[in-house]
């Protein structure tokens, strides 16, 4: 805890000092109006969704999500920024359901959380940030195979980016999440490399990243749940997380009109010693940039129980975390300007270490949404 913090101290002492010898250059934006430095956005997404399992019993509900972003540019380079969201400090998820039984006055308000709360300093191709933001890691065509949509760091983390190139490396902590439940202190350590190389039909992306937790063998759960995560006889996690993640990744510009992705990606954990491996394979067909496109995506994962940090992989696909396998059908829609409807479909197998049968057990969900953009 300790060392991370001076860490943080010293880093955001050097960007700082950064900050003020580049003010000489970009000095405060005094002749812009206030108007003109705060950048305001948000996005509202109302969802209908089921889940069918074997194991349990079926469960459809009415949920929402809200975000606001607010960012203030203090300089040119120098940009302070806050965000919120509902979901009552879900580290991968701003879902709440609606309750039949309680005004939405009553809960609405309460469920809002900070997930950014920093600093945030450019320089030529070079990104710094320290605070809670979200994270900043390169996923192939948005995979969850390792961090869910939705994670946030908290911490100092670094990004260079070129034409052939993006690096990134941080210092965090996720134990400083609200809703951390661990005993001890966690540290995350993050290093990614991913090359891009141009090609004759679009573009190819070759990556790998290394992600070591410090603190997780013998630690209580990170948010109350194992999340498929194996446990000792005392109920504490029995193995640490120490990730390599490699992913290739090749974006065609046209096939049959529209723009293609395929990847495929594995992750190891070195901190285990079995069902240790995880990989996933994706594609996706079109980009639901203008009004009247779409695009949709097929993917498959496989993850054994500690591949991963369960707490932060995908948080629908299996119903979230590791020990799972199977499909997934995603597909969005631009309706209008601001306005999207997308639909995902969850068809999975829980292995029998996370059914609550203890055998095998089929796992099956729909998400229906609107989603407006403000």
């Amino acid at each position: 805890m300790r060392k991370i913090l001076l860490s943080t101290i010293a880093l955001s002492t050097v960007i700082f000092a950064d900050a003020n010898v580049a003010s000489t250059v970009a000095p405060i934006q005094s002749e812009k109006s206030l108007f003109d430095r705060v950048h305001a956005k948000g996005d509202l997404r109302l969802r209908y969704e089921s889940i069918e399992r074997d194991d349990k019993g079926d469960t459809y509900r009415n949920r929402y999500r809200l975000r606001l972003g607010l960012n203030i540019d203090v300089t040119d380079n120098l940009t302070f920024e806050s965000g919120m969201r509902s979901g009552f400090a879900n580290p991968t998820s701003g879902n709440q359901t609606f309750k039949t039984d309680e005004a939405l006055s009553d809960y609405f308000w309460q469920s809002l959380r900070f997930n950014i709360l920093g600093v945030a300093y450019k320089s030529a191709n070079a990104k710094y940030k320290v605070g809670r933001q979200p994270y900043m890691m390169y996923r192939p065509i948005k995979s969850q195979l390792v961090w869910d949509n939705d994670i946030s760091m908290n911490g100092v983390n670094y990004q260079y980016k070129d034409d052939t190139k993006l690096v990134t490396l941080g210092l965090n902590q996720p134990t400083l999440e609200e809703a951390s439940e661990a005993k001890d202190d966690v540290n995350l350590v993050i290093a990614q490399y991913v090359h891009k190389t141009k090609v004759d039909a679009g573009k190819l992306n070759l990556g790998a990243g290394a992600y070591y937790y410090d603190g997780f063998k013998g630690n209580t759960t990170f948010f109350g749940s194992r999340k498929g995560n194996s446990l000792d006889a005392n109920n504490l996690y029995a193995n640490d997380y120490h990730l390599a993640e490699g992913f290739a990744e090749l974006e065609l510009k046209n096939v049959l009109g529209k723009p293609l992705k395929i990847a495929g990606g594995v992750v190891y954990n070195f901190g285990a010693d079995n069902n240790n491996f995880g990989y996933d394979v994706a594609a996706q067909l079109g980009k639901a940039k203008s009004v009247g496109d779409w695009q949709v995506k097929y993917s498959y994962t496989d993850l054994e129980e500690d591949a991963v940090l369960g707490a932060y992989s995908d948080s629908d696909n299996f119903g979230g975390g590791t020990a799972s396998k199977g499909h997934a059908i995603r597909a969005k829609y631009k309706a209008g300007k601001n306005l999207f409807l997308a639909g995902n479909f969850f068809f999975n197998e829980l292995y029998a270490s996370k059914s609550s049968t203890n055998v095998e057990a089929d796992y099956e969900r729909v998400q229906l949404d609107m989603i407006y953009k403000f």
